[in-house]
C-alpha cells in the first residue's frame, strides 16, 4: 500500500537461529532494522522504535446491586518487563518543522539498524491465553512534518528457559487412590487406581510413559484413561480467573467387574505447546497428568500428577555407563599390554643390604643402648637383619596342640 511517497515500512530482526524465527531470552541482544522504501525524496523529521515487553490481565464479571441493577467490574493488571526507547533519525522534538531539523531520504530502499538488550532478570515466556498474555515487540514511528505519523509494530518471542535436568524435574511423581461405590444401602467393591511417571518435567514432543495398575472389584463397568491438561491462572486486584484446557489425551480398555488392567509404560506424546510459566506475579501456565478411572454413573477416581512443561530437553545420560565401561575396558587392556609375560624375581637380600650397612646398624644399637634403653637397640637390631626363612613345617608343634586342648569350645574347622 503507498502512503504518499512511502512504498513500505517495515521492522525485521536479525534472527539467532536457522529457522528465521525471532526467539529471544533474558539477556540477549535484540538487533534488528527499520526498512523504508520511498518513490521520490521525502523530508523526515524523526524516526524512533519503541521496544516493550508486558504481562497483561483483563476480565470483567456481572454483579447484582439489587432486584434489577447490575453492573460490570472489571479486572485488569499489567507488569512491565521491558521498556526501551532510541532514536534512528532526528530528533524528539514534534514542534520543530524547520528546514534545518529536517532529514532528506532519497528514493530508493534504506535500512537503519537497531540494537537493545533484554534485561537480565528472568522474564515471563510470550504468551496468549483466554484472560491475558504476555506480549513483546518493536513499534517504528515515521514522523514527517505536517503529516501524521506512519507506525509499524512486530512481535518477537521471549523463552525464559526450563532447565529440566535438574533434581526436582527429574524425581518420579506417583500416586494410588481408592473408591467404593455406594448405591442407596448396597455396597460394592472398592475400584483402585495407582499411577506413576518416570519425572516431573518435559519438553514438547516427548512422550510421557505412565505406569498405572487399575483394579476394579465392582459391579460396574469402568474404562481407564489418561489426559494432559493445561491451567491458566489470571490474578487482578486480589482476584483469580482460573481456565482449564485439555491438551492431550488416551484411553485405555474397558475394564469389567473382577478384572484387573496394567500399563507398563503406556505412552502419551505431548504436542507442541507453550513451556510452563511459573514466574509471572499476575499469570501462571501449569500442566498436570491426570490418570483416572471413568466411572458411569459416578464420581470419577482420579490422580493428579503435576508436570512442568521445560524448554532444555533431558540429557543423555543413557550412555554414561557404557563410556564408563569402555574406558575401564582399556584401560585394562592398557595394563595387560603393558606387564610382561614372566614377572622378574625380587632382588636378594645382599643386593639390597651390603655386609657393611648390616655391621654399622649393629654397632650403632650397640652405641645407643646406654642412653635410649633396650627399647631402642631391639628395633634397631632388625633393621638390616635378613627375613626369616619361610617354611611350611610349624616350628613349634608342641605349643599349637598345647594350645588346642587349653580351647576345648574352639570350632572345628570346616
Amino acid at each position: 500500500m503507498v502512503l504518499g511517497k512511502v512504498k513500505s515500512f517495515t521492522v525485521s530482526y536479525d534472527c539467532l537461529n536457522d529457522s528465521n524465527v525471532p526467539v529471544f531470552s533474558s539477556g540477549d541482544s535484540v538487533s534488528g532494522r527499520v526498512i523504508i522504501e520511498v518513490t521520490g525524496e521525502i523530508r523526515v523529521k524523526s524516526l524512533n522504535i519503541h521496544a516493550k515487553g508486558f504481562a497483561k490481565v483483563r476480565w470483567t464479571e456481572s454483579r447484582n446491586a439489587g432486584s434489577n441493577t447490575a453492573y460490570t467490574q472489571n479486572y485488569t493488571e499489567e507488569v512491565e518487563y521491558l521498556n526501551h526507547k532510541d532514536i534512528l533519525i532526528g530528533h524528539e522534538r514534534d514542534e520543530d518543522n524547520s528546514e534545518e531539523s529536517l532529514t532528506t531520504i532519497h528514493s530508493g530502499r534504506h535500512e537503519y539498524a537497531f540494537s537493545f538488550e533484554l534485561p537480565q532478570t528472568p522474564l515471563a515466556t510470550s504468551f496468549e491465553g483466554k484472560h491475558g498474555s504476555v506480549r513483546y515487540w518493536v513499534k517504528a514511528e515515521l514522523h514527517r512534518p505536517w503529516l501524521l505519523p506512519m507506525k509499524v509494530k512486530k512481535e518477537f518471542t521471549v523463552f525464559e528457559h526450563i532447565d529440566i535436568n535438574t533434581p526436582l524435574l527429574l524425581s518420579p511423581q506417583a500416586g494410588t487412590k481408592d473408591k467404593t461405590l455406594c448405591c442407596w444401602f448396597c455396597t460394592s467393591g472398592p475400584i483402585s487406581l495407582s499411577a506413576k511417571i518416570e519425572r516431573k518435567g518435559y519438553t514438547p514432543g516427548e512422550s510421557i510413559q505412565i505406569f498405572a495398575e487399575i483394579e476394579n472389584c465392582s459391579s460396574r463397568m469402568v474404562v481407564p484413561k489418561a489426559a494432559i491438561y493445561q491451567t491458566q491462572t489470571f490474578y487482578a486486584k486480589g482476584k483469580m480467573k482460573e481456565v482449564k484446557q485439555l491438551v492431550a489425551n488416551l484411553r485405555g480398555e474397558s475394564l469389567s467387574s473382577g478384572k484387573t488392567e496394567t500399563w507398563s509404560g503406556k505412552m502419551l506424546k505431548i504436542p507442541p505447546v507453550s513451556p510452563s510459566i511459573l514466574d509471572c506475579s499476575i499469570i501462571r501456565v501449569e500442566y498436570s497428568l491426570m490418570v483416572y478411572v471413568d466411572i458411569p454413573g459416578a464420581m470419577n477416581l482420579s490422580l493428579n500428577l503435576p508436570l512442568v512443561i521445560g524448554t532444555i530437553p533431558l540429557h543423555p545420560f543413557g550412555s554414561r555407563t557404557s563410556s564408563v565401561s569402555s574406558q575401564c575396558s582399556m584401560t585394562m587392556n592398557w595394563l595387560g599390554m603393558a606387564l610382561p609375560e614372566r614377572p622378574e624375581a625380587p632382588p636378594s637380600y645382599a643386593e639390597i643390604v651390603t655386609e657393611e650397612q648390616r655391621r654399622s646398624g649393629q654397632e650403632l644399637s650397640a652405641a645407643r643402648d646406654e642412653f635410649e634403653g633396650p627399647l631402642f637397640a631391639y628395633i634397631q637390631e632388625f633393621r638390616f637383619q635378613p627375613p626369616p626363612l619361610y617354611s611350611e613345617i610349624d616350628p613349634n608343634p608342641d605349643q599349637v596342640s598345647g594350645t588346642e586342648e587349653r580351647r576345648p569350645d574352639t570350632c572345628p574347622s570346616r
